[in-house]
């Protein structure tokens, strides 16, 4: 798309009736926000009278906007919001120095395994590393919001399913499940995502960690069917 502004048949509320000033009121909303925001979310802005293209075209010229800043606009899978690029997140951390959590190696290689063979359960996991998975494990996942149980598997025991979240794609700044990248890059992505959310992975090198499990995963049986 060219740099020309897009039409916006907006209402005549104060405010709302140019293609500058939407986008000074989506920068704004966008730019205190704690959350990202869902297209469907920023259309309230503007009593519903925007149409979902236009907003879209809006918010890709607000992102253009913000090339070459210390700060971006991103469309992740939970909607649109600015953070930090990653190279600026060494200056942040010296203003609010925190120690991270780290996480272990099991921890890591049960994340990617249900990050590419989801839904799995708990049996399913342990199948491809070859060892037990402890119940804190799961836990450490669950907490950080990075996976949930969405249901269980029709076998006796009825095991749950574990899948990852919304929050987990939103921690990588990707949109969908599609977006994941080869297994053996998974590694450096969460190192990244981490940095940005001032998270941290184990001393040992993260990708390695990861991809450990790669000649597991490739190797096993699809488990989706038990």
């Amino acid at each position: 798309m060219s740099g020309q502004s897009v039409p916006l048949p907006l209402s005549n509320s104060p405010g709302s009736s140019s293609p500058a000033q939407a986008k000074r009121i989506l920068e704004t909303v966008l730019l205190v926000s704690q959350e990202p925001l869902p297209l469907l979310e920023l259309k309230k802005l503007f009593d519903e009278q925007l149409g979902t293209e236009v907003l879209r075209r809006l918010l890709e010229e607000l992102r253009r906007d913000w090339n070459g800043k210390g700060v971006e606009l991103v469309n992740v899978a939970g909607g649109w919001r600015f953070h930090a690029r990653p190279e600026m997140q060494q200056f942040i951390d010296r203003l609010n120095p925190q120690k991270p959590p780290r996480y272990s190696r099991a921890v890591l290689e049960t994340l990617a395994i249900i990050a590419y063979r989801q839904p799995v359960t708990r049996g399913d996991i342990e199948e491809i590393r070859g060892v037990a998975v402890s119940t804190p494990v799961l836990k450490a996942l669950e907490s950080r919001g990075w996976i949930a149980a969405i249901g269980y598997r029709d076998v006796p025991g009825r095991p749950a399913l574990y899948a990852t979240t919304p929050d987990f794609l939103n921690d990588l700044n990707l949109r969908s499940l599609e977006e994941l990248p080869p297994l053996e890059e998974l590694g450096s992505l969460i190192e990244t995502g981490e940095a940005t959310e001032s998270l941290a992975v184990p001393e040992t090198d993260a990708a390695a960690d990861i991809t450990h499990s790669a000649p597991l995963l490739r190797a096993s049986p699809a488990t989706e069917g038990k």
